[in-house]
């Protein structure tokens, strides 16, 4: 499928650039350019399919669902970290979608089920993961995302936290939630997904080519097992060091699929490569920032502090499992 991409990075290189075969800005750019159109064809496939399914649900819907009464409390956790896969959500809905599911009765461990595994598991990760490792890799991403979703909304629920949610998101009432029946068409559906997918794309552009140029430059410049000193499983702390490095940076997580790519090129263990992505979109500066305005200082910082534990458990885990 990706033949003529590959051909084209080869000429642009090799006839264009006249960059040396054999050198490492050779290698570099072949890589940036090879992956660039790579990412964008799946991303833009991928994008476009989810965004089709996804045009079923809403965030009212959702809120709806979660909302009733009778659920058993479990499986409403269980049901918030799926919903979390296939709904809407990016760090600026963080802070409407908290105060819309509190003011809806969903309890407050449900709602963090909700917004751990809505970043966290993402759509477009897990086709990406599929398409550049395997669907083993693709489904332990699905797994130890939901897991961790689920096992901390469970914890943040029974530790009874409602006093450190800020005082207003109590007082907030936005109305009683209507679902209507969708009525639109195929075609306007299709117009409507091929919009949002090209929008999406002009949005996160920045964040894919910046992940790939890192990648380039570690696939050109950094030898074969060099991060493995560093950040490889003899390294026992290489888990909490990539948890760490993940919280404070941000990207897209298309952007850090080629990153992960690369971790695994140069050696360093797939456990602690999932650990970071899920630390940059799970636990991501933005998001903490937007939601400091509903959350006291003391919950945001257990929230971390527990999503943080358990993306390490998680790394440590499956670098065990996977050897």
């Amino acid at each position: 499928m990706f033949a003529p991409a590959q051909k084209f990075a080869d000429i642009v290189t090799y006839n264009i650039f006249k960059i040396p075969q054999g050198s490492k800005l050779a290698s570099a750019v072949n890589f940036f350019i090879f992956d660039t159109i790579k990412i964008f064809i799946l991303l833009f496939l991928i994008v476009f399919v989810i965004t089709y399914i996804r045009s079923f649900f809403s965030p009212e819907k959702t809120r709806e669902i979660l909302s009733h009464k009778k659920q058993n409390i479990f499986l409403a956790h269980i049901l918030a970290a799926l919903l979390g896969i296939v709904t809407p959500f990016c760090s600026c809905s963080a802070v409407p979608l908290f105060i819309g599911f509190v003011e809806a009765g969903i309890p407050l461990g449900v709602t963090f089920s909700y917004l751990i595994a809505a970043p966290m598991v993402n759509e477009v990760a897990l086709g990406l993961l599929y398409a550049n490792f395997d669907l083993k890799i693709a489904l332990i991403y699905v797994l130890s995302g939901e897991i961790i979703a689920i096992a901390s909304g469970i914890v943040i629920g029974k530790l009874h936290l409602e006093k450190y949610v800020e005082d207003y998101v109590f007082k907030i009432k936005v109305g009683d939630v209507q679902i209507f029946e969708n009525k639109k068409t195929l075609k306007q559906r299709l117009k409507e997904t091929l919009e949002f997918t090209i929008e999406l794309i002009k949005k996160v552009w920045i964040f894919v080519v910046v992940g790939i140029g890192i990648g380039a430059f570690l696939h050109g410049y950094i030898p074969t097992g060099a991060l493995a000193k560093i950040a490889g499983k003899n390294n026992p702390f290489a888990v909490v060091f990539a948890t760490v490095l993940g919280i404070p940076l941000y990207s897209n997580a298309a952007g850090i699929i080629p990153l992960v790519s690369e971790f695994r090129r140069l050696g360093v263990s797939m456990g602690t490569s999932l650990s970071f992505m899920m630390s940059v979109t799970a636990l991501s500066l933005p998001e903490m920032i937007l939601l400091r305005r509903v959350l006291k200082p003391k919950l945001l910082g257990i929230f971390v502090a527990i999503v943080g534990c358990g993306i390490i458990i998680t790394g440590y885990l499956f670098n065990l499992i996977l050897g």
